[in-house]
C-alpha cells in the first residue's frame, strides 16, 4: 500500500477510490434520510436497524470513518503537490485557461465540506455515541415508547441558522462533487466509450444528491 501512495498515479488512483466508496454511502445516507420525508415510521425502524445492528456499528461505520479521513488527507496531499506543480506553469503559460473554477479550489470546498462534517458529527454522531454506549441505552426509544430518530432529526432543523449552515455545506458538495466525480473516473482510467454518459451521470448525481439534501432540511425546518 505504501508503495502505491509514493506515486503520482498511485496517489490519485487511492483517491478515487476513496471518492466512489465515499458516493456511494453518501447515496445511502440520502435514501435513509429521504424516507423520513415519505414515512416516519419507516425512517425510525430504518434508522434503528442501521443504528444497533453489529456489522454496520463495529465493521462498517470505523471503515466509513476511515475513508473520509483518508480521502481529506490524500486530498491535501494532492492540492499541496498540484499547486508547487503549477507555480512552474504558470510561469511558463495561463493556467487558469487549461483548468476550470472548481478543479482550482477543490481544496476550500474540501475544507467547506470537513467542517460539516464537524457540525454533522457535533449533531448526530456524538450523541449517538454518548446515547448508546456510555449511557448504554441500545433501545432507541423515547419515554413514550415511541423510535427517537425523527424527533432527533426534526429538532435539528428548528434553527434556521442550523439549516442555512446544512443547505450552504450542500450547495459546496454539489460543487465538489461537480469536478470530483469526472477525476475520480480519470483518474481509474475509465475514459472510453462510455465516457460522455458518465460524465452526464456524474452531473445528474452532483446536482440531486445534494439538492435532495437542502429539500429534507428544509422540509422538516417548515414541519416541525
Amino acid at each position: 500500500m505504501s508503495g502505491i501512495l509514493n506515486s503520482s498515479i498511485g496517489r490519485k488512483f487511492a483517491m478515487a477510490l476513496s471518492a466512489f466508496f465515499l458516493m456511494v454511502f453518501l447515496l445511502q445516507h440520502f435514501t435513509i434520510n429521504l424516507l423520513s420525508v415519505i414515512s416516519e415510521d419507516t425512517f425510525n425502524n430504518v434508522s434503528h436497524f442501521m443504528g444497533t445492528f453489529w456489522l454496520v456499528q463495529y465493521v462498517l461505520q470505523p471503515v466509513l470513518i476511515f475513508g473520509v479521513i483518508f480521502h481529506f488527507i490524500m486530498g491535501f496531499v494532492l492540492e499541496v503537490r498540484n499547486r508547487n506543480a503549477r507555480q512552474i506553469s504558470y510561469a511558463k503559460n495561463n493556467g487558469n485557461a487549461n483548468s476550470t473554477w472548481m478543479s482550482r479550489n477543490m481544496i476550500w470546498s474540501g475544507l467547506a465540506i470537513l467542517a460539516f462534517i464537524g457540525l454533522h458529527f457535533y449533531d448526530f454522531w456524538l450523541p449517538e455515541i454518548n446515547t448508546k454506549f456510555i449511557e448504554g441505552d441500545m433501545s432507541g426509544l423515547l419515554p413514550n415508547g415511541e423510535y427517537r430518530y425523527f424527533e432527533e432529526l426534526q429538532h435539528k432543523f428548528v434553527d434556521v441558522w442550523r439549516v442555512v449552515l446544512y443547505c450552504i455545506a450542500f450547495v459546496f458538495l454539489a460543487l465538489h462533487l461537480l469536478h470530483g466525480f469526472s477525476s475520480a473516473f480519470q483518474s481509474t482510467g475509465a475514459n472510453n466509450k462510455y465516457t460522455k454518459g458518465l460524465q452526464g451521470f456524474g452531473k445528474a448525481y452532483a446536482i440531486i444528491i445534494p439538492l435532495g439534501f437542502v429539500f429534507i432540511a428544509l422540509f422538516h425546518y417548515f414541519n416541525h
